[in-house]
């Protein structure tokens, strides 16, 4: 019986490793691009032109206040005190002497400051003298004054959206506290698995983890790997049928087998709106 010389044993075996390993690349990339073509894509993405990836700093509003009043701004900012029911302060806690700026909520939507002391809040708003008849009139609110009198004259921001802005990290590493709720993220993207599941570090935040960001519909700007944006959309425990169920994620058995097995039961960004 004829035997396989050894060098062309060791070349078939090569081109068997290779092979396989072909393989398993293609059935990686079909699943991605399986993913990609099963998540729902309707609606215009990103298109909501009330919200601004541009934040502006508190300290400018309060120096260059004459600039600001009457235009719209979007801030990022950790809550200093609650006033009343539908306010609170922000400031730049980072810049010494800094003055608080307050926030009215004239969103409708009744908004709970975070527990923590270390979440941001994300604000776009109107920038506004605070002269509480002129609010009360010009947006319709019952304003109680005696929490304001030590702000009469000063700017304010009349907010049409609030929003928790942790970082991905505080997400990643403590998610008990924003499931269920909508947030505003600003990260670093990497490891893009396809145009709508990546993942998002803010590079800041020490011993966290980078957190998963699911597209509720594929976004139609570009996002490369290494970009900065802002994501905004809900956190949720990654429980596949819940998931597909609620967004109505066209899933088939195989691409819903993987992700479990890849991410169940850790916190996911379903994500609803990019800025670049």
């Amino acid at each position: 019986m004829s035997q396989i010389p050894k060098n062309e044993s060791k070349s078939n075996s090569a081109s068997d490793d290779n092979t396989s390993q072909g393989t398993r690349d293609i059935g990686v990339l079909a699943f991605l691009a399986v993913l990609a073509m099963l998540t729902i894509n309707s609606g215009a993405f990103g298109s909501n032109d009330s919200i601004t990836s541009k934040i502006t700093n508190t300290a400018e509003i309060t120096s260059e206040t004459d600039d600001f009043t009457g235009k719209t701004v979007t801030i990022r900012s950790k809550p200093i005190q609650r006033l009343g029911l539908r306010s609170f302060t922000v400031k730049d806690r980072q810049l010494l002497g800094g003055k608080p700026i307050v926030v009215i909520n004239a969103s409708n939507v009744p908004f709970d400051l975070p527990k923590d002391g270390n979440t941001e809040v994300q604000v776009t708003g109107q920038v506004r003298e605070l002269d509480i008849s002129k609010i009360e009139r010009d947006f319709k609110l019952n304003i109680q004054d005696e929490y304001y009198k030590d702000y009469i004259n000063q700017p304010a921001i009349v907010a049409r959206y609030i929003t928790l802005a942790p970082k991905p990290g505080q997400v990643a590493t403590n998610p008990q506290q924003f499931y269920g709720r909508r947030v505003a993220m600003m990260g670093k993207v990497k490891d893009i698995q396809s145009p709508t599941l990546l993942k998002l570090d803010d590079g800041n935040f020490i011993g966290g983890k980078d957190l998963p960001i699911l597209f509720s519909q594929k976004p139609k700007a570009a996002i490369n790997e290494g970009q900065t944006v802002v994501i905004m959309g809900k956190v949720s425990p990654f429980v596949a049928t819940d998931i597909q169920r609620n967004y109505k994620m066209n899933w088939n058995s195989d691409v819903k087998r993987q992700l479990e097995a890849e991410y169940g039961n850790t916190p996911v960004l379903i994500a609803e709106n990019v800025y670049p």
